[in-house]
């Protein structure tokens, strides 16, 4: 230990760290790797496809939400009227549950916690309020493991909400799982980000804007960090004994990784980028702030800083107020209706506007360039809810759209209606094949989702 403190002081080792965090890869409009690699990071003509699964909360009006007709021929419900310029680049896919968000019969309450928790892992979460927390790998991150290793980042989690609660907030269940739809591993759930201003640091480091000047000098400070520990560690490997050894060789691997990777920032930096300055908080107005975000994650796609995102709109059981829409009353509250038309409809305008934000996002991807197509032509967006009626808690019928061309893969302009009770985790394999992550279970999967080909 005396030698290793000699040989490396402690603070190289802090900054080699914060280089690490910091990297950033820095693309340009269209993906440096899009014309060369396939959506696997394999060589292929076909443009990687970006992955983003966005959850909204408390459910939906299902009569407002879901067309009357099957197959191509269906009319847009009054929720889904602002996707209209994307009917043809759309899925909607009626008749997923999840088995698993169901009470049980020991248990009461906690229907919420369950929708978050089993929205992408499929798992029924374990009940305690305790550290002794477990539910099940969400599909975001099996996706991560294998995208995750062609980008800077593999993965990046937003929300619009508070998600630091602690301890136990429904039903006997950890507030672990209603502050999050993203698990790493069974007991390891994914914080989310809610900080704009955290989201760009970690997709552009310490700058203060996107200028191709500034990145560059922050690539080149971060070589020269990465350099000065990469030599002190070299000498100090002859000094070592076996263990230690193998200890400094899994350290080295990392250096490689990071090498690799500002390498990549390098040969990118003269890319441009739209003009962006760090933001300063959060937007007061709650569609300010969701167009905020989501023209960061139209950033981190366009610069293939990761292939795979989520945004958890608001945690289940939200009690935000949309006081923009003239809604003064909380959206958890107005969910649990009772039949009132009133409130009914108050909630249609909550989920229209969520709606309409999310077309503001499609907007972006559409008319951002991405190899000989788009954004949008080149990623696959699950949006959708863990709940579908609020009032009731029901996880049956749950809400879905599958938007986007997936480089080629899926043709939209189609209601599928899947058979009653079929598991809301078939569609997610169904998408993680699109991406080459081939998973044979995913929770409680019993096969896959058949989607349109192009």
């Amino acid at each position: 230990m005396m030698i290793l403190k000699k040989a490396i002081a402690r603070r190289a080792f802090l900054r080699g760290t914060g280089a690490v965090i910091a990297l950033p890869l820095l693309d340009g409009m269209v993906p440096a790797f899009a014309s060369a690699l396939g959506s696997n990071g394999e060589a292929g003509s076909r443009a990687p496809v970006r992955l983003g699964f966005i959850n909204f909360p408390n459910g939906a009006i299902m009569d407002k939400w879901t067309p009357a007709a099957d197959g191509a021929k269906f009319d847009l419900p009054p929720i889904l009227e602002a996707l209209a310029p994307y009917r043809e680049k759309m899925l909607v896919i009626s008749g997923l549950s999840h088995v698993n968000g169901h009470r049980r019969m020991d248990e009461a309450g906690g229907d919420h916690s369950r929708a978050a928790a089993t929205w992408l892992t499929g798992a029924h979460p374990k009940k305690t309020e305790g550290d002794d927390i477990r539910v099940g790998i969400s599909a975001d991150q099996l996706a991560a493991q294998t995208l995750g290793k062609q980008t800077q980042l593999a993965s990046l989690e937003m929300t619009l909400d508070n998600t630091d609660l602690v301890g136990g907030c429904e039903g006997g269940y950890s507030c672990s799982y209603i502050n999050t739809v993203s698990w790493r591993t069974a007991t390891t759930p994914v914080p989310m980000e809610n900080q704009p201003r955290a989201v760009f640091e970690r997709l552009f480091g310490d700058s203060d804007s996107t200028d191709p000047a500034e990145r560059l000098t922050r690539i080149q400070e971060d070589r020269s960090v990465l350099d000065a520990v990469s030599q002190d560690v070299s000498r100090l490997q002859r000094k070592l004994g076996a263990g230690d050894q193998n200890k400094l060789a899994e350290f080295f691997d990392a250096i490689r990784d990071i090498e690799r990777r500002i390498q990549m920032s390098e040969d990118q930096s003269a890319r441009q980028l739209p003009s962006l300055v760090r933001p300063a908080g959060v937007p007061e107005r709650y569609d300010d702030y969701s167009k905020l975000m989501y023209d960061l994650m139209v950033l981190a796609f366009q610069t293939d800083m990761t292939r795979v995102q989520t945004m958890y709109l608001s945690r289940e059981q939200s009690n935000r107020a949309y006081t923009e829409l003239g809604i003064s009353e909380a959206h958890h509250a107005l969910s649990h209706h009772f039949g009132d038309a009133r409130k009914i409809a108050q909630m249609v305008q909550i989920n229209m506007f969520h709606v309409k934000l999310l077309s503001y996002f499609l907007d972006r991807l559409q008319s951002t360039p991405d190899g000989d197509g788009s954004l949008l032509d080149h990623s696959l967006l699950l949006y959708g809810s863990s709940l579908s009626d609020g009032n009731i808690h029901s996880h049956d019928d749950l809400p879905n759209l599958l938007i986007g061309g997936g480089a080629g893969q899926v043709r939209g302009g189609r209601h599928i209606k899947m058979p009653t009770d079929t598991p809301m985790t078939n569609l997610l394999l169904s998408v993680l094949d699109k991406v080459n992550v081939h998973v044979d279970k995913l929770g409680d999967s019993t096969g896959r989702v058949e989607l349109p080909s192009a």
